[in-house]
């Protein structure tokens, strides 16, 4: 099922317009910094805590390619180390022609905590489109998933 994306401005983002800006400014800041030289796919996240804090990730890849990490990842692994676990919104930027998603691993560890925040894809060139992670990943596998009672 593939999920239309809606203009950037038909979807809330928490915040106000200088947070979406600092979210780009973090997210870019950190696709700059990424470690892609198998796939010169960078990826930059930014994550922004309820708390307000954002915390971001970049793709840091490994010859052997499991061992890799996707930068949406790698923010929620920082954010956790710094005790956020509640998440309003995610910022992804990469150098593609169109906005791009997360995958399908890094979805699963967004829903992990917070499965109705904003997810917004920014690419080099200005386009930018938002999805809640709902509707990236309906039916999610949950926590609850686990119960056997």
């Amino acid at each position: 099922m593939e999920v239309d994306p809606r203009p950037v401005g038909e979807l809330e983002l928490p915040g106000d317009e200088r947070t979406l800006t600092k979210l780009r400014e973090r997210a870019f800041g950190a696709m700059d910094r990424a470690y892609a030289p198998y796939s010169n796919f960078k990826v930059g996240a930014a994550l922004l805590a309820t708390d307000g804090s954002i915390t971001d990730g970049c793709n840091v890849e490994n010859a052997a390619y499991p061992a890799g990490i996707c930068a949406e990842r790698g923010a929620v692994a920082g954010a956790v180390a710094r005790g956020n676990q509640s998440f309003a919104a995610l910022l992804i930027a990469t150098e593609a022609d169109e906005p791009t998603p997360p995958c399908g691993i890094c979805r699963q560890v967004l829903e992990e905590f917070s499965p109705h925040m904003v997810i917004v894809s920014a690419t080099r060139g200005g386009r930018e489109v938002r999805w809640t992670l709902d509707e990236l990943l309906p039916k999610a596998f949950t926590p609850h998933s686990l119960d056997r009672r």
